[in-house]
């Protein structure tokens, strides 16, 4: 089949039918709707998983982009106006019955790219809920679209470390996928004052941000973690590809590693 569009929301019931006989992957892109400080969109961390998922679907053709889900976990923002998120039991809900639903609609690869890190733990463990109930031979399961990428480039777009949230690589991947949604006149830079500490372990992130809602909002002034007056669209494009990448790399990865340690 021919796609006329790699996004499902585009296509009818008939070409899906089709494209079903011998395609069988779908990427759901997972992000988020909350503020990402005083000059980028809330959408930024749907916008960027579902361009890299449209940009791998257009390479690979064997797989459709599905409408994104940009309402997730976005509790450590709590304080901001922008921040609509739902539950953690909800959004756990949420994937397992997207996961179960697209498989009885034949798809067997049922791929949660996550955009927001907030999310990560609670959709695997949603996949794994919805294991059970899941025809033999098919699978549910999240990745982050920057998990592939080699870590001295991933530095590049959190900025050593520095930069997690609103900073240099987001705002270039919006500047490359939407630039009339920056506002440039807005572009700031801050940093938490994080204390120095013994370890540097991602266990302080976990204890931190995951385990207290409101904890963005409460170190941060503007809401941005980085410097977004470094952004360009030219990274942006660079960064991009980068994810792109990660996703094929990875799809690649897991396929090996489902055929070489079946599960069921």
């Amino acid at each position: 089949m021919s796609k006329k569009s790699v996004f499902l929301s585009d296509i009818s019931n008939r070409e899906l039918e089709i494209f079903l006989k011998d395609h069988h992957t779908i990427y759901i892109p997972v992000g988020a709707t909350e503020q990402h400080g005083p000059h980028s969109p809330v959408s930024t961390d749907v916008l960027i998983p579902q361009e890299i998922a449209k940009r791998v679907a257009e390479k690979q053709e064997n797989a459709l982009v599905a409408p994104a889900l940009p309402y997730t976990l976005s509790y450590p923002h709590r304080g901001f106006a922008c921040e609509f998120s739902l539950s953690i039991e909800t959004f756990m809900a949420t994937i397992k019955e997207l996961a179960i639903s697209f498989a009885r609609a034949g798809f067997k690869r049922i791929v949660f790219l996550n955009g927001h890190y907030d999310n990560t733990y609670a959709l695997a463990y949603a996949c794994a809920q919805a294991a059970e109930q899941l025809p033999e031979g098919t699978k549910a399961f999240p990745f982050n679209y920057w998990d592939g990428i080699p870590n001295d480039k991933w530095m590049h777009v959190i900025e050593q470390g520095k930069g997690l949230h609103a900073g240099e690589g987001e705002v270039s991947m919006i500047l490359a996928i939407r630039p009339d949604l920056i506002d440039m006149e807005h572009l700031n830079t801050e940093f938490p004052n994080f204390p120095d500490t013994k370890t540097q372990s991602p266990a302080l992130h976990t204890a931190f941000f995951f385990s207290a809602p409101g904890s963005v909002y409460a170190m941060t002034k503007s809401g941005t973690w980085g410097d977004a007056t470094k952004a360009s669209s030219d990274k942006g494009e660079t960064y991009l590809e980068w994810g792109v990448q990660s996703v094929i790399d990875l799809m690649a990865d897991i396929e090996k590693t489902f055929a070489e340690l079946p599960i069921r």
